[in-house]
């Protein structure tokens, strides 16, 4: 008897006890970033798996557009791979780079950068959504007035006049290509900028050789973001 009193009383302390609170979440602002960024990288990875199912049956499709003689359908076919698959290379790239960046790079200094990767990340999932569809190659295909009017909305979203050097979509659509381009080499002018040390005064000679790598950087970057 005398056990089982002890033993209820002892559950009983046990009960009032107050719950043990967890600690304080030790989840950081680089953190969210990181785990932001490799979400992305997912998604970008899973339109990669399905667009190579997709391009493998949109090849055959086009061979047999051009034995039935329909040119024009099979090249627009042809050109919409083309930008695919240059779109999600650049893409998948430069989302890499911006991952590189937050884990070995003071968070302190690229995190507007960052908020800015993600946005423009998001901004060319959606592209590759307008245009990537499964309904799409039926659309292509058909001869009926909304699919010819969807195919002149396709061959305008891809441009008209491929570039003699890479075989990508012209000014317009390059614009596009390069923001993620751009926002990788702002970081990395910003970071060349701050110096990790904090010397009193450079020698005059580093002292113009840093201010005219500036420049150029800084020409680069209005050259490539105006293209």
């Amino acid at each position: 008897m005398g056990s089982w009193l002890a033993a209820l009383r002892g559950g009983r302390r046990r009960n009032d006890e107050p719950p043990q609170q967890s600690g304080p979440s030790r989840i950081t602002e680089q953190d969210k970033a990181v785990l932001n960024l490799k979400k992305s990288r997912d998604k970008l990875q899973q339109y990669q798996k399905k667009i190579s199912e997709q391009l493998k049956k949109e090849r055959d499709i086009a061979k047999q557009l051009l034995r039935d003689g329909k040119k024009e359908k099979a090249k627009l076919l042809l050109k919409k791979k083309r930008f695919l698959e240059g779109l999600l290379a650049n893409t998948d790239t430069q989302l890499e780079n911006l991952q590189q960046m937050v884990d070995t790079i003071e968070f302190t200094q690229i995190e507007v950068k960052v908020v800015e990767g993600l946005k423009l990340g998001n901004e060319a999932l959606n592209q590759l959504h307008k245009i990537m569809s499964l309904e799409d190659v039926e659309k292509i295909m058909g001869d009926t007035q909304e699919a010819v009017e969807y195919q002149r909305e396709i061959d305008e979203l891809l441009g008209q006049n491929l570039t003699a050097r890479t075989k990508m979509p012209s000014q317009q659509s390059w614009r596009v290509l390069f923001q993620l381009s751009y926002l990788v080499c702002l970081v990395n002018l910003s970071i060349r900028s701050v110096p990790r040390t904090c010397p009193k005064s450079l020698p005059r000679t580093q002292e113009s050789e840093h201010r005219k790598r500036q420049r150029r950087d800084k020409l680069f970057l209005h050259r490539l973001y105006y293209y």
